[in-house]
C-alpha cells in the first residue's frame, strides 16, 4: 500500500465517521460501519485510481457496507440494546441550546424524507460532494441528484416552516 493513500484515508476519517452517522443513525453502529470502510478500502487500495477523487470512492465502499449490514441484520430480527438511554441536554449559552434544537428539528425532519432523497441531501450539503459524485456513489444519473435534491430542499423547508 502506498504510504500516501493511507494518509489521505486518514485525513477523511472524520468526513466518513460523519456519513456513517447518517447512515447508522447510531454512534456504535456508525463506528463500525466506518472500520468495515476503512478495512474494505485498505483491501482494495490497489483498485483505486490516483487520478479520481478519494471521498467518492470511499462513500460508495461506505454505502455498500451499510447496505450489506443491514441486509444481514434483516436476517437477525429486532435487536435491542440495553444501553441505549436518551442524552442529557447540557448547561448551554441560549443560542447554541437554539442551535441544538434547531439541528434536532432538521435532523427530525430529515428522517421522514423518503431514503433516497436522504441520501442525496447528505451527501450533497452535508459531505459537499459535487452533483457528478454524489451521482457516482448512488450510481445514478447526475440530472436524478439534481431532482431528488430538489425535492428534498423543499420538502424539508415545508417541515421545517422556511417556506
Amino acid at each position: 500500500m502506498n504510504p500516501a493513500f493511507g494518509e489521505a484515508l486518514i485525513e477523511r476519517l472524520p468526513a466518513l465517521r460523519r456519513y456513517a452517522l447518517s447512515l447508522a443513525r447510531r454512534s456504535d453502529q456508525a463506528d463500525d460501519l466506518l472500520q468495515i470502510t476503512v478495512e474494505r478500502a485498505l483491501t482494495a487500495a490497489d483498485s483505486y485510481d490516483p487520478a479520481a477523487r478519494l471521498d467518492p470512492w470511499l462513500f460508495r465502499i461506505m454505502r455498500n457496507a451499510f447496505i450489506d449490514t443491514t441486509r444481514r441484520q434483516r436476517t437477525r430480527g429486532t435487536e435491542v440494546d440495553v444501553f441505549d438511554t436518551p442524552e442529557a441536554l447540557p448547561t448551554d449559552t441560549q443560542p447554541a441550546i437554539e442551535a441544538r434544537l434547531m439541528l434536532r428539528t432538521t435532523a427530525a425532519a430529515m428522517t421522514d424524507l423518503p431514503p433516497d432523497q436522504q441520501e442525496v441531501l447528505i451527501l450533497v450539503c452535508v459531505q459537499e460532494l459535487s452533483y457528478a459524485e454524489a451521482a457516482e456513489v448512488l450510481d445514478i444519473p447526475r440530472g436524478t441528484v439534481m431532482s431528488r435534491l430538489s425535492r428534498a430542499r423543499l420538502a424539508l423547508a415545508a417541515r421545517l416552516g422556511i417556506k
